[in-house]
């Protein structure tokens, strides 16, 4: 099983170890185009404040970010699980996973990411900023460059298992699984199910989403769940507690859609 997830725009707030190799990355086929993202952030960060915190879409509060970014090739890393800190990471909770579940999340998880492309947890890499929304100057939009990078590479890494893609939209651009992968990629929406003047109603949740899929991912590692396709997941799913429906089924254009039905969010 492979799990596709969106970093987080809260990350920690610096790293205390040795400085970044990008060579020691995983998917060692994108060194060669991290390295290049890489020169272009540093470029920029290290010009015009003010026009990298505009071209980075920062606001007035995370202006040190630009600095932060100018340093990332001597900052100190830290494994990219300690690294993002936000609502899925907080919930999916790394830190507290017993040995085995936190070696199945080596092993099946891919963070993907705007300066990166897509790295394990366990790879070391400096706190940075920088979104896959950003057109960054001279490689423009990064979901762009990052689909005709990664095309040849993610489908080697997904191999012939299941594909969980829990990622943002934004994300989502990097790569779309297709042919026999699409039809093995399941994609989860999360649903609030409430009661409204006696008539059951569903919601997309926003925020709440987030946790809630951080909470599966977590529960999928610690239960040692090993799903091979769609189906299974949601047999995987409904046997961990979850109210799980199939809303779409896959095909050699598109992925699974399951639906996790919630009525309480948290």
């Amino acid at each position: 099983m492979l799990v596709l997830l969106p970093p987080s725009e809260g990350k920690a707030a610096s790293g205390d170890g040795v400085p970044l190799a990008l060579d020691r990355l995983s998917l060692p086929a994108l060194t060669a185009a991290r390295e290049t993202v890489l020169d272009a952030l540093v470029g920029l960060c290290s010009g015009d404040t003010d026009t990298a915190q505009e071209v980075l879409g920062l606001s007035k509060g995370l202006r040190g970010e630009v600095a932060r970014n100018a340093g990332l090739r001597t900052a100190g890393a830290l494994p990219a699980g300690e690294v993002y800190t936000g609502v899925l990471f907080d919930a999916l909770g790394l830190a507290t996973l017993d040995e085995a579940a936190y070696r199945r999340a080596e092993r099946s998880l891919l963070v993907f990411s705007g300066l990166w492309g897509a790295v394990r947890i366990s790879d070391r890499i400096p706190p940075y900023r920088c979104s896959m929304g950003v057109k960054l100057p001279p490689l423009g939009a990064l979901g762009a460059y990052w689909r005709r990078e990664m095309a040849p590479v993610l489908p080697e890494v997904a191999a012939d298992g299941l594909v969980l893609d829990l990622r943002s939209s934004a994300y989502a651009t990097a790569w779309k699984p297709a042919g026999e992968t699409a039809a093995r990629t399941a994609t989860v929406r999360v649903l609030q199910e409430r009661e409204v003047d006696g008539v059951l109603k569903r919601s997309v949740v926003s925020h709440f989403n987030k946790a809630t899929k951080g909470r599966l991912v977590r529960d999928l590692l610690n239960a040692g769940a090993e799903p091979g396709s769609p189906r299974e997941l949601v047999d995987a799913l409904l046997d961990l507690g979850y109210r799980v429906e199939i809303s779409a089924e896959g095909s050699a254009r598109k992925a699974w859609q399951l639906d996790v039905v919630v009525t309480d969010v948290h």
